[in-house]
């Protein structure tokens, strides 16, 4: 069953939620960056809050953490509410993006401060910094001063930090942006290691597509203060709400069409069908580039599965991308690209030539012109 916010109110109800905003507004003077944000977080679930720069994530985040205070609304952990709560009594770890490790203190000071703050003995400290920097495997790096680590290092020691005090939810601030691919992949799977290891509930902010869909219980997509759809990796990716989340998680292709009484969407003299019902009129077409066929054999196209959508296109360029191979096509005279494994030959493609594309009907997306 697909589970999706209505765009603006963030409405998605959960069994037994451990943390909820209600009706959560921020604004500066006259700026109102967050609007009626509704959000449920079950015991133990990781989830994302993912948007590009400016869509309202970090600061839903700071709210939830108490480091800014909402305009209106209500933050509640457990059934208390949090609200008007400092920072120091909600019970959470943050990691920053910055790390913000004190440069004069050692690894294993900077995990044991906050330990410290609360007023724990030597020995206690002792046994939970060894845990910790277990969990995040830096135990032999203990007497280093964070100039001495690597950026990955450094974003482990802020990791162990926030958990060694044991929070009831963990909060990541686009902790992995400051490293590069490789590491970013290595870091993914420790830290969502790590957050199922220990069960603890987890809000994660990203504009990071993949962190998001490889990482999370769940998404929510976010844009310009708004919920635009909340769902699990799946849900979001195959099935997105709004134009906006079909292109912001995975790439897509745009191409106006017409669609028809009888149903039917045409594009120039082409007629294609969806899955899904819209309203008559201009709409707009979405397709994902790794989900459609490129036929070269214009004779053989013509007696091809009846079933599926198919359309003509004349080639533009071809581009190589690594892993795949993109083909920009003309449709309309719109682009539209398909992606392909570089496994396959691109022997005799050439700007120009004719083929005809074709995809499953369950494969696409159609929107409102004006959404």
């Amino acid at each position: 069953m697909m589970h999706q916010t209505i765009k603006g109110s963030g409405v998605e109800t959960v069994k037994d939620p451990y943390l909820c905003l209600e009706g959560v507004n921020k604004k500066y003077g006259l700026i109102e960056v967050i609007s009626n944000l509704n959000l449920e977080v079950r015991k133990g679930e990781l989830i994302a809050l993912l948007g590009p720069s400016g869509c309202g994530k970090t600061t839903t985040l700071r709210m939830i953490a108490g480091l800014i205070s909402p305009t209106a609304g209500k933050i509640a952990v457990g059934g208390r509410d949090v609200t008007h709560i400092a920072p120091h009594g909600r019970d959470m770890g943050l990691v920053f993006q910055s790390y913000a490790l004190f440069p004069h203190m050692t690894v294993a000071r900077n995990v044991a401060f906050g330990l410290e703050m609360r007023g724990l003995s030597r020995a206690e400290i002792g046994v939970k910094v060894t845990k910790a920097l277990g969990m995040v495997q830096l135990e032999h790096l203990a007497g280093r001063k964070p100039r001495e680590l690597s950026g990955g290092q450094q974003q482990r020691v802020a990791l162990a930090r926030a958990l060694v005090i044991e929070p009831s939810i963990l909060l990541l601030d686009e902790p992995l942006s400051n490293l590069d691919a490789k590491l970013r992949d290595e870091m993914r799977t420790q830290i969502r290691d790590i957050q199922q290891q220990l069960g603890i509930t987890t809000v994660f902010v990203t504009h990071d597509q993949v962190e998001a869909l490889s990482m999370c219980d769940r998404i929510v997509v976010m844009k310009g203060g708004l919920i635009e759809q909340v769902g699990t990796p799946h849900e979001i990716y195959e099935h997105p709400a709004t134009p906006f989340v079909a292109s912001f998680v995975g790439r897509t292709n745009r191409i106006k069409g017409i669609r028809n009484a009888d149903g039917g969407i045409r594009i120039g003299s082409s007629t294609i069908r969806s899955a899904v019902s819209a309203e008559q009129g201009d709409v707009m077409v979405m397709v994902r580039p790794h989900r459609v066929q490129i036929d070269w054999d214009l004779t053989r196209a013509e007696r091809q599965d009846e079933t599926a959508n198919r359309i003509a296109a004349s080639l533009s360029r071809i581009t190589f991308v690594g892993d795949v191979i993109q083909y920009h096509f003309d449709v309309d005279g719109s682009e539209f690209i398909v992606e392909e494994s570089t496994m396959k030959s691109q022997a005799d493609h050439h700007p120009g030539k004719q083929a005809m594309l074709s995809w499953s009907v369950e494969d696409t997306f159609v929107f409102g012109a004006n959404q």
